[in-house]
């Protein structure tokens, strides 16, 4: 049988850090097993999850996965072959419009881990 579950890798920076997992690690318990279930449903359906757990950011490359709730944490991330996902940056969500401030942190993330890529 052949495994159709999507990977999910974290980004590290140049010195492995990983800002996802320690943002992810300071929330509660409860909070933490809401990600995991998400992350779940993302392995699962992949690219096929849609609302209300995941969507397109508009005009980018990222989509953002909806930890919905009071917390209302949002991930985003990008697609890559081989049936993997990159998870860029976590943060919670305060306001109804996201953050300019929390999308550009993300296409930082990006750019930085493509051009590590490349070299």
């Amino acid at each position: 049988m052949v495994n159709d579950k999507w990977k999910i890798e974290f980004y590290k920076t140049a010195n492995d850090k990983s800002s996802v997992d320690e943002f992810v690690d300071k929330l509660d318990v409860k909070v933490q097993n809401k990600i995991v279930e998400v992350l779940g449903l993302l392995t699962e359906f992949g690219i096929k999850l849609g609302m209300p757990h995941s969507k397109k950011v508009t005009g980018t490359p990222l989509w953002e996965l909806r930890i919905l709730g009071s917390d209302n944490i949002r991930i985003f991330y990008i697609t890559q072959t081989g049936k993997t996902f990159i998870i860029l940056h976590a943060f919670q969500k305060k306001k109804q419009k996201t953050d300019k401030k929390e999308i550009k942190i993300a296409l930082d993330r990006l750019l930085d881990l493509k051009s590590r890529n490349q070299n």
